[in-house]
């Protein structure tokens, strides 16, 4: 993990130990809808032989070849805590872990050396020596698989009519994720690797403060890492997958002042 990323997160979330400032300490936890953006996956090949491509031929693929393909996700879910501070004047900070996990629903339009391969038999990338009798579209189609990510993040808030029963608030985060990787269409498996990356969320929501302790909220938060750089298991070569998110997230909070 990369010594800038980890002092981002120390950075963002250095607002918990302001001394004068803290009001009360609180502790949340929250239930979250994942909505998983497509991946427009990209990478380039190692140099490899196709296996058959249906008409009895192979195909000689030089390294640094591009290739790719796009991967469409079901809705997911997670869950997060955060263990932070209020603050005068609105200012909240907060320590958040967050953990969130999506199927693949199915992969299109896949490519090699710029051009589609969709037609082409699946015994070219699966190495097979005869023809599977199937294309490579109606392989990948059945999307099997997920991704998953596990992040730390440190949070700021801006928090609305304080004193009112219900306080919208706006908030950002910088952190680092965590992020697994799982691509096996039709049960054949591509990918099955991850990276640690860099992460940030913006943030949106609403508090409904119950009574001296307790609070509940709905959020929105927009949370994106960059690309996840993993290892293609069905023929050498890397790619560059994508990873953002839309959350919709119910939670409680419970002060401790």
């Amino acid at each position: 993990m990369n010594i800038i990323k980890i002092s981002a997160v120390l950075c963002a979330a250095s607002c918990l130990a302001l001394p004068g400032l803290a009001q009360e300490w609180y502790v949340s936890g929250s239930y979250n809808y994942i909505d998983q953006a497509d991946s427009d996956n990209s990478g380039s090949t190692g140099a490899f032989t196709t296996g058959n491509l249906g008409d009895g031929s192979t195909l000689d693929v030089a390294a640094g070849t591009p290739y790719g393909w796009n991967t469409e996700f079901d809705s997911g879910s997670g869950f997060a805590v955060e263990l932070g501070k209020r603050y005068s004047g609105g200012l909240r900070g907060g320590v958040e872990i967050a953990y969130s996990k999506a199927d693949v629903d199915t992969h299109t339009g896949v490519s090699l050396g710029g051009g589609s391969i969709d037609a082409v038999d699946a015994a070219a990338i699966a190495g097979s020596p005869t023809p599977l009798g199937v294309t490579v579209a109606d392989v990948v189609a059945d999307g099997r698989g997920d991704i998953s990510s596990t992040s730390l993040f440190g949070n700021v808030y801006y928090d609305f009519n304080t004193a009112g029963m219900i306080q919208p608030y706006i908030g950002a985060g910088l952190g680092v994720s965590d992020v697994e990787v799982k691509y096996s269409p039709s049960g054949i498996g591509v990918v099955d690797d991850g990276e640690t990356k860099f992460a940030y969320q913006l943030k949106a929501g609403v508090t409904w403060a119950l009574n001296p302790n307790w609070d509940v909220f709905g959020e929105y938060a927009y949370r994106a890492t960059e690309d996840i750089e993993v290892d293609n298991d069905l023929f050498p070569g890397t790619l560059e997958i994508e990873n953002k998110q839309n959350i919709f997230s119910l939670g409680a909070r419970y002060r401790f002042g």
